[in-house]
């Protein structure tokens, strides 16, 4: 169950202090199922969730285990479990309030959106980083959007970290959620726009957004990575096509990471509005190019061609003709 390659070692260092708590030998196989359970999160949800129950079984006082198994359920749709072990890592952990964002998902897994809300107005949120409000708020959105409140749920989102011209962790995922609110809200237009800003910011590629972008749009998108990208081409002739590559998120403007940006270099209050009605930047749609034939330079003289014999080399006689 647990692979030979995995010593526990890989866990990060705040984790394993914690679980100095317990034996060596015990803390070294709990560890190990931690990694497991971490390793196989996003493409196997359901082992990640068995390995972290093992470890649950094993440490069920260590808060870190109570975190990991809580996180783990959480990605395998299992709500109510996830929603029992993250209190518990927050009890364990002197009310860590980072699971926040997680435990008001839970409860709107569980079709609880009024107890969701409740968890969003705590004192608690107030003091989460600013990574944690971001995603607040973007659970907070899905919240309005499952009451049926969609005007409320594109309001939201709409918070200074939605105009910030710095790429952060977040901008991805805020402007993606922006743009899904912006759907169900039947502004398309709007949508369009945020979901390329969101396909410019996706680096990684951790979402849909350049698909979405072309469904709206009714564009076709090209693989150019493709080995079939040729024969594609022909098959779509003129065709437009979606360039993803990096851009800009403002009209003109290259994207400023975090660490390119002078001080200062923050969107002043009231841009959201004109944030909504500027073009989406950072993708390019170019039609397919018509082949030009050759045409022959005009200002080339029209000139008799000249053939020359070659020249005899020495001793040679030339030969005689008639």
């Amino acid at each position: 169950m647990l692979p030979d390659d995995v010593t526990g070692e890989e866990l990060d260092v705040d984790a394993r202090t914690e679980l100095r708590t317990l034996p060596k030998e015990l803390a070294t196989k709990v560890a190990r199922h931690l990694v497991m359970a971490g390793r196989l999160a996003d493409e196997e949800p359901e082992r990640a969730y068995k390995h972290a129950r093992a470890a649950r079984r094993l440490a069920s006082r260590v808060g870190v285990v109570r975190e990991a198994a809580g996180i783990a359920a959480y990605h395998a749709g299992e709500w109510a479990e996830a929603l029992a072990e993250l209190r518990a890592a927050r009890r364990l952990s002197a009310g860590d309030v980072s699971y926040l964002p997680l435990m008001v998902d839970c409860e709107r897994g569980l079709g609880r959106p009024e107890r969701a809300l409740d968890l969003i107005k705590s004192p608690e949120a107030k003091n989460l980083d600013p990574m944690g409000l971001v995603e607040l708020r973007i659970v907070e959105s899905g919240v309005r959007r499952d009451l049926g409140q969609y005007d409320a749920a594109v309001v939201t989102l709409q918070i200074p970290e939605l105009r910030d011209r710095r790429l952060r962790p977040w901008s991805a995922r805020l402007f993606y959620a922006y743009a899904d609110a912006l759907v169900e809200a039947e502004r398309a237009e709007e949508a369009s726009d945020w979901f390329a800003r969101a396909a410019a910011a996706d680096r990684d590629g951790e979402t849909d957004a350049a698909e979405r972008y072309a469904e709206l749009e009714g564009l076709h998108i090209i693989d150019t990575e493709d080995g079939d990208v040729e024969d594609a081409g022909a098959e779509n002739a003129g065709a437009e096509e979606i360039d993803t590559g990096e851009g800009s998120l403002e009209d003109g403007g290259d994207v400023v990471t975090e660490d390119e940006a002078a001080p200062g270099d923050e969107a002043a209050p009231g841009d959201v509005a004109a944030a909504e009605g500027a073009p989406a930047t950072g993708i390019e749609f170019k039609a397919a190019d018509p082949e030009v034939p050759e045409t022959p330079d005009e200002d080339v003289p029209d000139v008799p061609a000249v053939f020359l014999e070659p020249k005899p080399a020495d001793g040679e006689q030339p030969p005689h003709t008639g």
